[in-house]
């Protein structure tokens, strides 16, 4: 079977966004098997089973342009399923397999829709600890939250250290962070703005204190008392710059994400004066390498009842209404999207 012969088996269900002449922009659930282009561009052709919902998803819903790059698309930055047809030797016919990121649902077409060509380089086989479903629902939140432990653990930080910071920790790279570093037996402080709606679920991914986001959230002093060993941060912003500011000589950092804002309005104190390291962490165009080593990170400490019971599972033609419930606060943990 060829790519192009995919094409005679069927409709193809998927997410498209589309923006008209007056720049007003639409979303629909709709058969694109009608059109090749909407296959994507790739050596492998999967048929998609799941995939998730990340913050970035949820802006690429409302059209946002520092995410949709290109129109129309395909939006969903995660694909996991079935090996149809592969130009690849390293993937056969049948084979489960998993791509976050590299464009995906950005400046490509994504895994919203339930057939997709996707460039072999970046893909890796699902744990076989993982049911696909699983997968899905960890998505690039968890390859990123694995991305971000693994740096803390190169860079030398230790439990014995002292406490790891995890910001917007409710959210999805968040509460993997929170729960991969309990397994590897450091002490973490949970930073949201909804302590007494999430203070259990906190807790129970081995958050062993939780501060209020309005702590960090405005401007501080450019040197605070050293807290952190370590920091997980996905908010940036003032929130990032006090976390630098309240970590400890030779502290490692990461920053993955902006749900507070690009900017940076710090100073280079703490870098100068404590040889803080801040590290970034791009999951979009990770090497091979470091994907297969979080994958197996994840494969290896992450307690799968776990990730069960903070996963909520939408059909994909809900998605963009599950998008605007992230968007407005009213989710946590992770959403996996049943395309399939």
């Amino acid at each position: 079977m060829t790519p192009a012969q995919s094409f005679s088996d069927g409709p193809i269900r998927s997410i498209v966004l589309r923006k008209d002449e007056d720049g007003n922009i639409s979303t629909s659930y709709e058969d694109t098997s009608v059109d090749p282009s909407f296959l994507g561009e790739g050596d492998v052709l999967i048929e998609v089973g799941w995939s998730s919902l990340n913050y970035k998803d949820a802006m690429a819903l409302e059209g946002n342009p520092g995410v949709v790059r290109t129109w129309p698309l395909i939006p969903g930055i995660d694909a996991v399923g079935t090996v149809i047809h592969s130009s690849d030797p390293r993937f056969g016919r049948g084979d489960e397999v998993v791509l976050n990121g590299t464009g995906l649902g950005e400046n490509r077409h994504g895994g919203y829709t339930q057939r997709l060509s996707v460039p072999a380089e970046s893909l890796l086989h699902i744990p076989f600890n993982f049911s696909a479903q699983q997968v899905g629902a960890l998505g690039t939140a968890g390859l990123t939250a694995a991305l971000s432990v693994n740096a803390l653990v190169d860079q030398g930080v230790k439990p014995e250290d002292g406490q790891v910071l995890v910001t917007g920790s409710t959210g999805g790279v968040g509460s993997i962070a929170l729960h991969l570093l309990n397994k590897l037996g450091y002490e973490t402080v949970a930073v949201t703005g909804r302590r007494e709606a999430y203070a259990e679920y906190l807790t129970a991914l081995g958050a062993s204190d939780i501060i209020d986001r309005a702590e960090l959230g405005g401007q501080g002093k450019p040197l605070q008392k050293g807290r952190w060993a370590g920091v997980v941060d996905s908010v940036g912003s003032h929130t990032l710059v006090n976390a630098i500011a309240q970590t400890k000589p030779n502290g490692v950092v990461t920053a993955c994400g902006m749900a507070q804002g690009p900017d940076l309005p710090g100073t280079v104190l703490p870098f100068i004066l404590r040889g803080v390291q801040l590290l970034g962490i791009n999951s979009v165009e990770a090497s091979r390498e470091l994907r297969r080593r979080a994958w197996a990170l994840l494969s290896e400490h992450l307690d799968t009842s776990v990730l069960d019971d903070m996963t909520t599972v939408v059909e994909l033609a809900d998605v963009a209404s599950a998008g605007a419930d992230l968007m407005s606060g009213k989710l946590h943990g992770r959403t996996a999207v049943r395309v399939h």
